[in-house]
C-alpha cells in the first residue's frame, strides 16, 4: 500500500501521457454532445414542441427548457462518453501501430492507459456533482418537486405497535391539505374486525410548528357497538401534536410526489430515514437503494475507462466493431438493467448496497476476463 501511494505521488504526466489524455478527452466530448443529442432529440425535443403549441410558451423558455433537461441526461452521458472515447482513442492508436511502438520501448499497458484512468477519475467526481446538485437544481425548475398530490394515507401508532390514528388527505399542496379524514382507533381489541371510538373530517388542514391543524371540522363520535352517539362541529383541531411529528409526517406526505432525481444525496439519506420510521418498508429499501447507486455510479467513468482502453486495444488488421459492438452492449446492459435491480431492492430480495454494487462487481470482473483473453 505504502509503494502504490508512492507512486501516485510521484506520478507525473509525460509528453507521451499529454498526448494520449488529449485524444481521449477530445474523443469523450464528441461522444457526450453526440449522447445527449441522441438521448434528448426524440422524446424531450417532442415534449417540448408540444407544450409550445398547446401552452403557447415563447422559443427562448422552450429553449430554457431544453437546457434544463440536459443535467439529467449528462450524469448518464458521463460514464458513456469515456467509454466509447477510449475505445476509439485506443482503436486509432492500435491501428496506427502507436501502441505497439509504446510497448516496444518498455512501457507497459497500465502505464499506458494511467492518463485515461486519471480522466475517468476527475470524471467520476464531476458526475457526482452533477447527480447531487445539478440534477435536483434542473429539476425542481423544470417543476418536478411541486410537493403537491392527492391521497396520501398514514397510520399513527401507539408505543406497543397497535394502530392508534388513521389520517387521510384527499389532496395536498406544499401549504394546503384539503380533505382530512382522521379514525381514532378504539382500545378494545376484536379477532374479527377493528373498531374506532370516532371519526373526524376536516374540510381544511395546515401544517404549524408542532401539529396540524385542522379547520371545519366533524366529529363523529362511536359507541362500543360502532353506532354515532355524538356528532360535534368544531372550529379547528389540532392533530399529530409533538415536536417532530407532525412535521416528518408532513415531509413524508409532500415526498411521496416527488421524484428521486429532485433529492439531493443528503436530502435523499433523510427522506429514507423518516421513511423506515414509518415503517414504508418498499419506498424505503428503493430509495436507500437510490442513495448507494449516487455515490457508486460514478465510479463507472473509472471502469469504463479502462474497459475501454482494453476493448480498443487490437492488432493492427482486427476488426474495428467489435470493441464498440461489446461497448454499445454494455451501456444498453447497465441502464436497461438499473430498474431490475431497483425492484429486487424495493421487493426485499436484495438488500440496497448489493442491488447498487452488482453492476460495479461485475464491470470489475469484466476488466479481468478482457484483460486475460487479450493477454495485457
Amino acid at each position: 500500500m505504502t509503494n502504490i501511494i508512492n507512486k501516485i505521488k510521484n506520478f507525473q504526466l509525460s509528453l507521451l501521457d499529454k498526448y494520449i489524455l488529449q485524444q481521449v478527452v477530445v474523443a469523450t466530448l464528441i461522444c457526450l454532445v453526440l449522447f445527449i443529442i441522441v438521448w434528448i432529440a426524440p422524446e424531450t425535443l417532442f415534449k417540448i414542441i408540444r407544450k409550445i403549441f398547446k401552452y403557447h410558451i415563447t422559443i427562448l423558455t422552450a429553449i430554457k427548457l431544453l437546457i434544463l433537461e440536459i443535467p439529467k441526461v449528462l450524469a448518464k452521458a458521463i460514464p458513456v462518453g469515456i467509454l466509447l472515447g477510449s475505445i476509439f482513442t485506443f482503436d486509432r492508436l492500435s491501428k496506427n501501430s502507436e501502441l505497439s511502438i509504446m510497448r516496444g520501448i518498455g512501457l507497459s499497458f497500465n502505464r499506458i492507459m494511467a492518463p485515461v484512468i486519471i480522466l475517468g477519475a476527475v470524471l467520476s467526481i464531476f458526475c457526482y456533482l452533477v447527480n447531487d446538485k445539478l440534477v435536483p437544481i434542473a429539476s425542481k425548475k423544470l417543476g418536478e418537486s411541486k410537493g403537491g398530490g392527492s391521497h396520501f394515507v398514514y397510520i399513527v401508532e401507539n408505543p406497543d405497535k397497535t394502530p392508534k390514528q388513521n389520517i387521510i388527505v384527499a389532496n395536498f399542496t406544499a401549504d394546503l391539505m384539503s380533505g382530512v379524514t382522521v379514525m381514532n382507533f378504539a382500545p378494545e381489541k376484536y379477532t374479527d374486525a377493528t373498531t374506532f371510538k370516532s371519526i373526524i373530517f376536516a374540510e381544511t388542514a395546515k401544517k404549524e410548528d408542532n401539529c396540524w391543524m385542522l379547520y371545519d371540522v366533524i366529529q363523529y363520535e362511536i359507541n362500543s357497538d360502532g353506532i354515532y352517539k355524538k356528532v360535534t362541529k368544531l372550529s379547528k383541531m389540532p392533530i399529530l401534536e409533538g415536536n417532530t411529528q407532525g412535521s416528518e409526517v408532513y415531509d413524508l406526505m409532500l415526498n411521496t410526489t416527488r421524484k428521486e432525481r429532485v433529492f439531493t444525496n443528503h436530502q435523499i439519506s433523510k427522506y429514507a430515514k423518516l421513511l423506515k420510521k414509518a415503517n414504508f418498508s418498499d419506498e424505503y429499501r428503493y430509495f436507500r437503494t437510490k442513495l448507494y447507486q449516487r455515490y457508486l455510479h460514478p465510479l463507472t467513468c473509472i471502469l469504463f475507462a479502462i474497459i475501454g482502453c482494453l476493448l480498443g486495444f487490437s492488432p493492427p488488421r482486427s476488426q474495428r466493431l467489435i470493441g464498440f459492438t461489446i461497448a454499445v452492449g454494455i451501456i444498453f446492459g447497465y441502464y436497461i438493467t438499473l430498474p431490475f435491480f431497483d425492484l429486487l431492492a424495493q421487493k426485499g430480495v436484495l438488500h440496497p448496497f448489493i442491488a447498487a454494487m452488482v453492476p460495479i462487481i461485475i464491470f470489475i470482473a469484466a476488466i479481468f476476463v478482457i484483460k486475460k483473453i487479450k493477454d495485457l
